[in-house]
């Protein structure tokens, strides 16, 4: 009996490795894709799990930059507020200065000079190339006269040398043979700015004694009979001892004329050469 006993046991024992063996050689087995079983078995059940956790790693991601772009807008409008805040204060200052300079032109019987209004005009030619530096205009039915100025919205441009209807020849700023009564904003100091090397301006006749920075902005001095006042110019860039009693300064025009393809003729009829001419002849 107890023989019988223990080979059941040991043909039960046997059967269950059996078994096992059967198991571990079917887990073993390629899965049609070159994965073992148990490979794809756990391959299914854990990508899911990693689908979802990279899917909520994208949302706390999105939570995160979206309350980042929130708070980077905020502050943009907090500070555009307060710069918009600054310029209304700074136009009602202005307006007071504004009233009071009235005030004190009626008191005085003073009249400023007019400025004129503006007539769009299309560039239709542009010379770069040579000294004597011009552009072309199409002024179609509008009445220009030689002698206006021509102005961009950054700044003067020139004035007109020729007006053949319906078109206009501008003599540029940067033109060997121009010449513009100007003067530093800051300090008021005038002078005359005339083209320099291709690109670029010269303002002379500046004493060594006046105060002259890199970066002061030069504008029109309303001078010439030509150009009114308060037009931007050039930015002072360089400034050296020139020749005796002078400055060498030199500018970068206002307008880059590469950019341009309107301008605006200032509808202000300029004083008549034989209006300065016959001043000059006075001898005042």
């Amino acid at each position: 009996m107890p023989g019988t006993v223990i080979e059941r046991r040991s043909r039960w024992l046997l059967l269950i490795l059996l078994a096992l063996q059967l198991v571990l050689l079917s887990i073993q087995a390629q899965a049609p894709g070159g994965s073992s079983r148990l490979e794809f078995a756990v391959v299914r059940t854990v990508a899911p799990v990693s689908r979802a956790v990279s899917t909520g790693t994208d949302f706390v991601r999105g939570i995160s930059e979206g309350a980042r772009l929130r708070r980077t807008l905020e502050h943009e409008n907090a500070e555009l507020r307060s710069e918009v805040e600054r310029l209304r204060r700074a136009r009602v200052e202005a307006f007071g200065l504004e009233q009071e300079l009235a005030r004190l032109s009626v008191a005085v019987d003073y009249s400023a000079a007019p400025r004129g209004g503006l007539k769009v005009a299309d560039i239709v030619h542009i010379d770069h190339t040579s000294w004597l530096q011009t552009l072309l205009l199409y002024v179609g039915d509008a009445e220009v006269v030689r002698n206006q100025a021509v102005v961009s919205a950054n700044g003067l441009v020139g004035r007109i040398v020729a007006a053949p209807s319906p078109y206009a020849k501008v003599q540029l700023v940067t033109d060997r043979e121009a010449s513009v009564g100007s003067m530093v904003q800051r300090t008021r100091r005038q002078g005359v700015v005339r083209g320099g090397s291709p690109g670029t301006l010269e303002l002379a006749y500046v004493p060594l004694q006046a105060d002259v920075r890199v970066g002061d902005l030069v504008v029109t001095a309303g001078i010439d009979g030509i150009y009114p006042r308060g037009l931007p110019v050039g930015t002072v860039t360089s400034v050296t001892p020139g020749d005796e009693l002078f400055h060498d300064i030199r500018l970068t025009p206002a307008v880059d004329f590469g950019e341009i393809d309107q301008v605006y003729v200032l509808d202000r009829v300029p004083v008549p050469d034989a209006v300065k001419q016959t001043e000059t002849d006075a001898g005042f």
